[in-house]
């Protein structure tokens, strides 16, 4: 199933547009490139998504980046890695008022970054950090992720008595 979610990434975007936490929190993948190296992600501006003060409800906007980085690096380092969340975090800078988007990136650098960190079969807690933005590209809220990333067992490196790292 993995395999044919990841196949393209189209695919996977309309399958999380349909997955519940998304549909009926009004998030949206607008766009997801076919390198799975960028990403576009909005928040819809209905009245089931804003708070009592009428902005855009906090948890939703969390929501907006849970599973995309992970997802993003799945698509492109394929199945020999274990990829999940470990930790975030959210500072609210100003009310989210209308809809709003965050766009995710991966960058050559990063992608390197973690590929060297993870060769020894080592797990590496990259972070990324994203700026949720409403219609006047003003930040409403910054993201912090922190992602575990980890060769799996069947692709680690061996010692030279056989051991397994």
């Amino acid at each position: 199933m993995k395999k044919w979610l990841f196949a393209k990434s189209s695919r996977l975007r309309h399958v999380l547009n349909w997955w519940p936490p998304f549909l009926f929190s009004g998030i949206k993948i607008v766009e997801l490139s076919s390198d799975y190296r960028y990403c576009k992600v909005i928040l819809k501006n209905w009245p089931g998504t804003k708070n009592a003060n009428g902005s855009q409800f906090g948890g939703s906007l969390f929501a907006m980046t849970d599973p995309i980085y992970s997802l993003m690096l799945m698509g492109i380092m394929g199945g020999k890695y274990y990829v999940w969340d470990k930790s975030a975090s959210i500072d609210f800078i100003k009310p989210g008022l209308g809809q709003v988007s965050v766009c995710c990136h991966i960058t050559d650098e990063w992608l390197h970054s973690v590929q060297t960190h993870t060769a020894s079969g080592e797990k590496y807690l990259p972070q990324v950090v994203d700026q949720i933005q409403d219609s006047h590209n003003n930040t409403i809220a910054t993201v912090t992720r922190t992602l575990y990333v980890r060769l799996k067992p069947a692709f680690r490196p061996h010692s030279t008595d056989g051991a397994s790292l």
